[in-house]
């Protein structure tokens, strides 16, 4: 029974960090049912087995699995659904899509999922993917949104944008395609006070202003007479539609607050329904892929686009995806930057495509996650667990061939080992990968390992510095025992594997962890080598990112495991 409680503890803290007892007692449980007759006993074997073994590195976690359960350390890979199913009516080389975020902050990861699965179709039919910056609200615009949107969405696309189009820039466009409805008898301007107007709606009833004549006139009176709030354009719609939200709906409304890119030059805005419409048939939309909670607008969009005699793209939605426990709201986001809870939209604690894009995630990790959901109806609620444990994984397969491995030492201590002569340690930069080179180490009897390692450094068992030398402890004195691993590998006492960083020669290191806590050590001198903007892997820890090298130190942001 031991074997199982142990077997279920270890694969546990390999893959979380630290053993959830709850967890592997349910683990335990289906492996074995009749210990349900007393939970309260194997609860507490479980947590003394935890305690036991919570000071073990992740190499020695595998080896002991290797000897108790190989099986458990087959790496299961997250099943991708893909291909992407395909669009209707789509054509080899003719699709179109587009997304259109407003610019009220730059994109979090709720915009990257939608991002991905646009551009991902239009890689998939050899389309075109528009960039569409919806600012026809005045009020919600953030002006340096503008530019963080366009770097995110080229990042996340591989700089793979066919246009970009920014709505404030086709007021013209929208007010030409207005006059048309009006003209035309499919608009109206009402000036009825907004409560006795949905009251009418809601009965199914028209208002007195749907029916006036002269309507271009009081289109024009729009721009000049009406004040802000006195009057709007409608669509004139079937005021008896099923849906209340069908009828006779807002297309353009005055709004008097300073635009930042046009300022007081224009006071008639149209609503996005309007512009959506209009600018999906002008730029050649084919295909539009949003959240299901567009289902409404779309059918409004349509009913603009009929009106004008245009053909409709086609409508493809997906579920609505709930980022349980991540910060995503962009409007209070800003006010805790303005307070100087966060250093800026790349804080590391941000969940921000800048804040990502700086620690070292790869755009191709978020394109895949997106893959794996796909275009799917289905609501989904995507935990801080379960999301990190996706978009780590992807991202490690992307950066694990690339990034070289090196030493990083923690809360360093020095420590003196006896019979170990001095000299030049030649280490490859990846174990997988032998014709990148080596790094160089030239290394005494006086090496830095970590003080969690030291105060582990049993008596009477073989420990291992990594790629150096077999160690063993008498008394206070640290001996080296033998160069080869094979020794201590076959050891009987077999103890830790250490990595460690030279006395002599190293460089100070400072690693913004992704709590916003720094992390101080020592690593490798060859760390010098590297340039900034580097994914490096410091060897058992994790991957980082070099952000900055000074005179005397480097600074990194962390990464992942």
């Amino acid at each position: 029974m031991n074997i199982t409680i142990l077997k279920h503890v270890l694969k546990n803290s390999l893959d979380f960090d630290q053993a959830n007892s709850k967890v592997v007692l349910g683990l335990v449980l289906k492996d074995n049912p009749e210990l349900k007759k007393d939970v309260p006993k194997l609860l507490k074997e479980i947590e003394t087995m935890i305690k036991d073994n919570q000071l073990l590195s992740k190499e020695e976690i595998k080896d002991k699995l290797q000897e108790l359960a190989p099986e458990l350390l087959k790496e299961k890979k997250i099943e991708i659904k893909g291909p992407l199913k395909p669009l209707p009516n789509a054509k080899k080389g003719k699709v179109i899509v587009r997304i259109a975020p407003s610019p009220s902050g730059p994109l979090h990861i709720g915009h990257a999922y939608g991002a991905s699965l646009n551009y991902e179709y239009a890689k998939m039919y050899d389309g075109q993917l528009i960039l569409r910056i919806e600012d026809t609200n005045p009020e919600k615009i953030y002006p340096p949104a503008y530019e963080l949107i366009e770097d995110d969405t080229k990042w996340l696309t591989d700089n793979k944008l066919a246009k970009v189009v920014i709505q404030s820039d086709r007021l013209g466009i929208y007010y030409d395609y207005a006059e048309k409805l009006v003209q035309k008898g499919y608009a109206y301007v009402c000036t009825c006070d907004p409560d006795e107007w949905r009251t009418l709606k809601n009965n199914g009833k028209t208002c007195s202003c749907r029916n006036l004549g002269e309507q271009s006139n009081r289109y024009s009176k729009m721009f000049s007479s009406y004040a802000e709030g006195e009057a709007v354009l409608r669509a004139k719609t079937n005021i008896q539609h099923k849906n209340p939200a069908m009828r006779d709906f807002a297309i353009m409304r005055i709004v008097e607050h300073i635009h930042p890119r046009t300022g007081k030059e224009q006071r008639v805005w149209p609503l996005m329904v309007f512009s959506v419409a209009v600018d999906d048939h002008e730029l050649g939309i084919t295909h539009v892929l949003n959240g299901k909670d567009q289902m409404d607008n779309a059918e409004k969009e349509k009913a603009i686009m009929k009106s004008l005699g245009w053909q409709p793209p086609e409508y493809q939605h997906w579920g609505k995806i709930n980022f349980d426990g991540f910060r995503l709201k962009t409007s209070e986001v800003k006010v805790a930057i303005e307070q100087k809870e966060y250093s800026g939209w790349d804080d590391i604690r941000l969940p921000f495509l800048g804040a990502l894009r700086k620690r070292g995630y790869q755009a191709g990790a978020f394109r895949k996650f997106a893959t794996e959901i796909g275009l799917s109806l289905t609501d989904k609620n995507v935990s801080q667990l379960e999301f990190w444990k996706s978009i780590n994984a992807f991202n490690r397969d992307i950066i694990e061939p690339k990034a070289s491995r090196y030493f990083f030492v923690n809360e360093p201590k020095e420590i003196q080992i006896r019979n170990l002569e001095s000299k030049e340690v030649e280490i490859s930069l990846h174990p997988n990968f032998k014709d990148r080179g080596n790094r160089k180490l030239n290394v005494s009897d006086r090496v830095y390992i970590s003080d969690k390692d030291f105060k582990t450094l049993a008596e009477g068992y073989t420990h291992r510095l990594m790629d150096l030398c077999n160690i063993e402890v008498k008394g206070n004195i640290v001996w080296k025992e033998s160069d080869h691993y094979e020794d201590y590998k076959n050891a009987e006492n077999k103890g830790k594997i250490i990595h460690w960083v030279p006395v002599e020669e190293n460089k100070a290191v400072e690693i913004l962890l992704d709590t916003g806590s720094i992390l101080k050590g020592y690593g490798e001198i060859s760390l010098q080598n590297c340039k900034e903007g580097d994914i490096i892997q410091f060897e058992r820890f994790a991957f980082c990112r070099i952000n900055k090298k000074e005179k005397n130190k480097i600074i990194l942001w962390y990464l992942h495991k």
